[in-house]
Protein backbone atom coordinates (compact mmCIF):
# COMPACT_ATOMS: atom_id res chain seq x y z
CA UNK A 1 0.00 0.00 0.00
CA UNK A 2 1.16 3.25 -0.47
CA UNK A 3 0.47 5.67 2.30
CA UNK A 4 0.55 9.26 2.53
CA UNK A 5 2.51 12.12 3.96
CA UNK A 6 1.59 14.49 6.58
CA UNK A 7 3.25 18.22 6.19
CA UNK A 8 3.11 20.53 9.38
CA UNK A 9 3.14 24.27 9.02
CA UNK A 10 4.18 26.46 12.17
CA UNK A 11 5.05 29.85 12.05
CA UNK A 12 5.82 31.25 15.56
CA UNK A 13 6.17 29.07 18.85
CA UNK A 14 5.88 31.75 21.78
CA UNK A 15 7.72 31.13 24.77
CA UNK A 16 4.19 31.73 26.87
CA UNK A 17 0.39 32.07 25.57
CA UNK A 18 -0.27 35.71 24.04
CA UNK A 19 -3.86 36.51 25.28
CA UNK A 20 -3.87 38.82 21.82
CA UNK A 21 -3.60 35.59 19.58
CA UNK A 22 -4.83 32.18 21.88
CA UNK A 23 -4.65 30.23 19.11
CA UNK A 24 -0.85 30.99 18.74
CA UNK A 25 1.18 27.71 19.42
CA UNK A 26 3.41 28.21 22.71
CA UNK A 27 6.07 26.49 23.76
CA UNK A 28 3.66 24.48 26.40
CA UNK A 29 1.42 23.61 23.52
CA UNK A 30 4.23 22.61 20.72
CA UNK A 31 5.85 20.09 23.23
CA UNK A 32 2.81 18.40 23.57
CA UNK A 33 2.58 18.18 19.80
CA UNK A 34 5.88 17.16 19.22
CA UNK A 35 5.87 14.38 22.46
CA UNK A 36 2.46 13.06 20.16
CA UNK A 37 3.94 13.54 17.13
CA UNK A 38 6.83 11.63 18.11
CA UNK A 39 4.66 8.91 19.51
CA UNK A 40 2.64 8.41 16.88
CA UNK A 41 3.99 9.25 13.54
CA UNK A 42 7.43 8.57 11.89
CA UNK A 43 8.73 12.22 11.58
CA UNK A 44 11.10 12.33 8.29
CA UNK A 45 13.39 14.98 7.02
CA UNK A 46 11.36 16.60 3.92
CA UNK A 47 14.00 15.97 1.55
CA UNK A 48 13.90 12.42 2.51
CA UNK A 49 10.08 12.04 2.65
CA UNK A 50 9.69 13.73 -1.21
CA UNK A 51 12.14 10.66 -1.65
CA UNK A 52 10.02 8.60 -0.37
CA UNK A 53 6.85 9.90 -1.94
CA UNK A 54 8.36 10.08 -5.28
CA UNK A 55 9.57 6.03 -4.96
CA UNK A 56 6.20 4.88 -3.24
CA UNK A 57 8.14 4.08 -0.25
CA UNK A 58 6.34 6.12 2.57
CA UNK A 59 6.07 4.85 6.01
CA UNK A 60 3.10 4.30 7.40
CA UNK A 61 1.84 7.75 9.10
CA UNK A 62 4.75 9.21 7.85
CA UNK A 63 4.76 13.47 8.64
CA UNK A 64 7.02 16.22 8.00
CA UNK A 65 7.16 19.17 10.32
CA UNK A 66 7.61 22.64 8.77
CA UNK A 67 8.13 26.74 9.73
CA UNK A 68 7.59 29.61 7.53
CA UNK A 69 9.30 32.55 7.57
CA UNK A 70 11.78 33.17 10.08
CA UNK A 71 10.93 34.53 13.20
CA UNK A 72 13.83 34.36 15.98
CA UNK A 73 11.78 32.14 18.43
CA UNK A 74 11.80 29.34 15.86
CA UNK A 75 15.68 28.91 16.78
CA UNK A 76 14.77 30.02 20.98
CA UNK A 77 12.31 28.57 21.08
CA UNK A 78 11.16 25.56 19.14
CA UNK A 79 14.87 24.26 18.57
CA UNK A 80 15.61 23.05 22.07
CA UNK A 81 12.12 21.39 22.19
CA UNK A 82 12.85 19.68 18.61
CA UNK A 83 15.99 18.18 19.87
CA UNK A 84 14.63 16.74 23.22
CA UNK A 85 12.00 15.14 21.09
CA UNK A 86 14.89 14.15 18.38
CA UNK A 87 12.64 15.18 15.68
CA UNK A 88 14.25 17.05 12.25
CA UNK A 89 12.33 19.93 10.92
CA UNK A 90 12.32 22.16 7.81
CA UNK A 91 12.63 26.44 8.42
CA UNK A 92 11.42 28.30 5.54
CA UNK A 93 13.25 31.63 5.55
CA UNK A 94 12.64 35.01 3.89
CA UNK A 95 15.90 36.21 3.51
CA UNK A 96 15.40 39.82 3.29
CA UNK A 97 14.66 39.89 7.34
CA UNK A 98 17.43 38.29 8.40
CA UNK A 99 19.40 41.77 9.48
CA UNK A 100 16.77 43.43 12.15
CA UNK A 101 13.74 44.38 9.22
CA UNK A 102 10.16 43.28 10.18
CA UNK A 103 7.15 42.14 8.39
CA UNK A 104 4.34 44.23 7.83
CA UNK A 105 1.77 42.33 9.31
CA UNK A 106 4.19 42.71 12.56
CA UNK A 107 3.90 46.28 12.24
CA UNK A 108 0.69 46.18 11.92
CA UNK A 109 0.07 44.02 14.81
CA UNK A 110 2.30 46.27 17.07
CA UNK A 111 0.60 49.63 16.09
CA UNK A 112 -2.80 48.06 16.97
CA UNK A 113 -1.52 46.15 19.92
CA UNK A 114 -0.03 49.37 21.59
CA UNK A 115 -3.00 51.72 20.52
CA UNK A 116 -4.37 53.46 23.03
CA UNK A 117 -7.91 54.13 24.07
CA UNK A 118 -11.34 52.73 22.43
CA UNK A 119 -11.27 53.15 18.99
CA UNK A 120 -8.29 53.32 15.75
CA UNK A 121 -9.54 55.95 13.64
CA UNK A 122 -6.95 54.93 10.42
CA UNK A 123 -9.91 57.13 8.00
CA UNK A 124 -7.45 59.53 6.80
CA UNK A 125 -5.03 56.36 5.39
CA UNK A 126 -8.62 54.96 3.55
CA UNK A 127 -8.95 51.87 6.36
CA UNK A 128 -11.57 53.06 8.36
CA UNK A 129 -12.71 52.90 12.45
CA UNK A 130 -12.00 50.05 14.47
CA UNK A 131 -13.03 49.11 17.88
CA UNK A 132 -9.96 48.08 19.84
CA UNK A 133 -11.89 48.07 23.41
CA UNK A 134 -11.54 44.49 24.15
CA UNK A 135 -8.65 42.37 23.65
CA UNK A 136 -11.14 40.13 21.06
CA UNK A 137 -12.26 43.97 19.29
CA UNK A 138 -8.00 44.46 18.91
CA UNK A 139 -7.68 40.90 17.09
CA UNK A 140 -11.04 41.41 15.07
CA UNK A 141 -9.02 45.17 13.89
CA UNK A 142 -5.99 43.47 13.57
CA UNK A 143 -7.60 40.41 11.25
CA UNK A 144 -9.41 43.29 9.24
CA UNK A 145 -6.45 45.58 8.54
CA UNK A 146 -4.13 42.64 7.69
CA UNK A 147 -7.23 41.17 5.30
CA UNK A 148 -7.79 44.63 3.61
CA UNK A 149 -3.88 45.32 3.20
CA UNK A 150 -2.09 41.69 2.16
CA UNK A 151 -3.26 41.80 -1.70
CA UNK A 152 -2.32 45.30 -1.92
CA UNK A 153 0.97 45.78 -4.64
CA UNK A 154 3.54 45.85 -2.62
CA UNK A 155 4.90 49.13 -2.81
CA UNK A 156 1.41 50.68 -1.63
CA UNK A 157 0.98 48.32 0.39
CA UNK A 158 4.43 49.17 2.43
CA UNK A 159 3.50 52.80 2.09
CA UNK A 160 -0.12 52.50 3.86
CA UNK A 161 1.91 50.60 6.35
CA UNK A 162 4.74 53.18 7.25
CA UNK A 163 1.81 55.53 7.60
CA UNK A 164 -0.34 53.99 10.18
CA UNK A 165 2.85 52.83 12.02
CA UNK A 166 5.68 54.73 11.80
CA UNK A 167 7.70 53.80 14.42
CA UNK A 168 9.30 50.79 13.59
CA UNK A 169 8.36 48.04 15.25
CA UNK A 170 10.77 45.55 17.26
CA UNK A 171 12.32 43.04 14.36
CA UNK A 172 11.00 39.49 15.84
CA UNK A 173 13.04 37.56 12.86
CA UNK A 174 15.79 35.60 12.98
CA UNK A 175 19.69 36.81 12.66
CA UNK A 176 22.05 35.09 10.22
CA UNK A 177 23.83 33.09 13.34
CA UNK A 178 20.63 31.76 14.34
CA UNK A 179 20.07 30.16 11.09
CA UNK A 180 23.41 28.91 11.02
CA UNK A 181 22.85 27.67 14.42
CA UNK A 182 19.56 25.50 12.64
CA UNK A 183 21.90 24.36 10.19
CA UNK A 184 24.31 22.98 12.48
CA UNK A 185 21.54 21.59 14.46
CA UNK A 186 20.93 19.24 11.62
CA UNK A 187 17.81 21.11 10.76
CA UNK A 188 16.75 21.41 6.89
CA UNK A 189 16.90 25.47 5.64
CA UNK A 190 14.48 26.26 2.72
CA UNK A 191 14.11 29.25 0.51
CA UNK A 192 10.76 31.56 1.19
CA UNK A 193 11.59 34.44 -1.36
CA UNK A 194 13.71 37.47 -0.12
CA UNK A 195 10.72 39.68 0.94
CA UNK A 196 7.79 37.54 1.48
CA UNK A 197 5.98 39.00 -2.18
CA UNK A 198 2.89 37.30 -3.37
CA UNK A 199 3.78 35.84 -6.38
CA UNK A 200 0.99 36.35 -8.23
CA UNK A 201 0.75 39.85 -7.72
CA UNK A 202 4.85 40.42 -9.04
CA UNK A 203 6.47 40.03 -12.88
CA UNK A 204 8.07 36.98 -13.96
CA UNK A 205 11.49 38.29 -13.76
CA UNK A 206 10.89 40.66 -10.18
CA UNK A 207 9.25 36.83 -8.94
CA UNK A 208 12.11 34.77 -10.03
CA UNK A 209 14.73 37.38 -8.71
CA UNK A 210 12.85 36.93 -5.52
CA UNK A 211 13.16 33.24 -5.65
CA UNK A 212 16.54 32.83 -6.60
CA UNK A 213 18.22 35.56 -4.68
CA UNK A 214 16.59 34.24 -1.38
CA UNK A 215 17.80 30.89 -1.87
CA UNK A 216 21.41 32.67 -2.84
CA UNK A 217 21.38 34.35 0.35
CA UNK A 218 20.36 31.34 2.56
CA UNK A 219 23.27 29.40 1.08
CA UNK A 220 25.66 32.09 1.80
CA UNK A 221 24.67 31.68 5.40
CA UNK A 222 24.92 27.86 5.45
CA UNK A 223 27.26 27.20 3.03
CA UNK A 224 25.34 24.13 2.36
CA UNK A 225 22.78 23.91 -0.64
CA UNK A 226 18.98 24.48 -0.36
CA UNK A 227 16.69 22.10 -2.29
CA UNK A 228 13.29 22.92 -0.87
CA UNK A 229 10.88 26.18 -1.09
CA UNK A 230 7.69 27.62 0.49
CA UNK A 231 5.23 29.83 -1.44
CA UNK A 232 5.04 32.74 -0.03
CA UNK A 233 1.17 32.84 1.87
CA UNK A 234 1.39 29.82 -0.26
CA UNK A 235 -2.81 29.48 -1.75
CA UNK A 236 -2.24 27.66 -5.08
CA UNK A 237 -4.37 29.89 -7.77
CA UNK A 238 -4.16 32.45 -5.66
CA UNK A 239 -0.87 33.56 -4.69
CA UNK A 240 1.03 31.49 -6.93
CA UNK A 241 0.29 30.49 -10.34
CA UNK A 242 1.67 27.36 -12.31
CA UNK A 243 4.21 29.46 -13.94
CA UNK A 244 5.52 30.09 -10.62
CA UNK A 245 6.06 26.57 -9.86
CA UNK A 246 7.44 26.20 -12.88
CA UNK A 247 10.41 28.86 -11.94
CA UNK A 248 10.74 26.56 -8.94
CA UNK A 249 11.58 23.69 -11.05
CA UNK A 250 13.70 25.08 -13.40
CA UNK A 251 15.97 27.07 -11.04
CA UNK A 252 16.57 23.31 -9.59
CA UNK A 253 14.55 23.05 -6.40
CA UNK A 254 13.58 19.06 -5.35
CA UNK A 255 10.30 20.20 -3.75
CA UNK A 256 8.03 22.92 -3.05
CA UNK A 257 5.21 23.19 -0.19
CA UNK A 258 1.70 25.07 -0.78
CA UNK A 259 -0.70 26.23 2.23
CA UNK A 260 -3.21 23.98 0.54
CA UNK A 261 -4.95 21.76 3.36
CA UNK A 262 -4.30 17.70 3.10
CA UNK A 263 -2.11 14.85 2.62
CA UNK A 264 0.63 13.99 -0.13
CA UNK A 265 0.10 10.90 -1.94
CA UNK A 266 1.80 8.93 -4.52
CA UNK A 267 2.04 10.35 -7.53
CA UNK A 268 1.79 14.12 -6.18
CA UNK A 269 3.78 16.82 -8.09
CA UNK A 270 6.53 17.87 -5.42
CA UNK A 271 6.33 21.09 -6.19
CA UNK A 272 2.55 21.59 -5.24
CA UNK A 273 2.84 19.77 -1.70
CA UNK A 274 0.35 20.51 0.74
CA UNK A 275 0.44 21.05 4.49
CA UNK A 276 -2.00 21.87 7.72
CA UNK A 277 -1.47 23.82 10.44
CA UNK A 278 -2.45 22.06 13.21
CA UNK A 279 -4.13 25.18 15.71
CA UNK A 280 -5.52 22.77 18.11
CA UNK A 281 -5.06 23.54 22.28
CA UNK A 282 -5.37 19.67 23.17
CA UNK A 283 -4.12 16.47 22.68
CA UNK A 284 -6.99 14.74 21.38
CA UNK A 285 -7.66 17.25 19.15
CA UNK A 286 -4.49 17.33 17.59
CA UNK A 287 -4.79 13.72 17.45
CA UNK A 288 -7.97 13.86 15.59
CA UNK A 289 -6.34 16.23 13.26
CA UNK A 290 -3.54 14.33 12.31
CA UNK A 291 -5.77 11.44 11.90
CA UNK A 292 -8.35 13.46 9.35
CA UNK A 293 -5.71 15.20 7.70
CA UNK A 294 -4.57 11.82 6.41
CA UNK A 295 -7.64 11.13 4.64
CA UNK A 296 -7.88 14.45 3.43
CA UNK A 297 -7.41 14.96 -0.41
CA UNK A 298 -5.79 18.78 -1.33
CA UNK A 299 -8.38 20.77 -3.35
Amino acid sequence: MHWPLSILIYHRVLAHADPLFPDQIDARRFDSQMRTLGANFTVLPLAQAVQALRERTLPRRAACITFDDGYADNAQVALPILLRHRLPATFFIASGFLRGATMWNDAVIARVRGASGGILNLTRFGLGRHDISSMAARRATIDTLLAQLKYLPAAQRDECVKAIAPKPARSLMMIPDQVLALHRSGMDIGAHTVSHPILATLGSAAARREIAQGRHALEDITGAPVKTFAYPNGKPGVDFAPEHVEMVRALGFDAAVTTAWGSARAGADPFRLPRFTPWDRSSALFSLRLAANLLRRPA
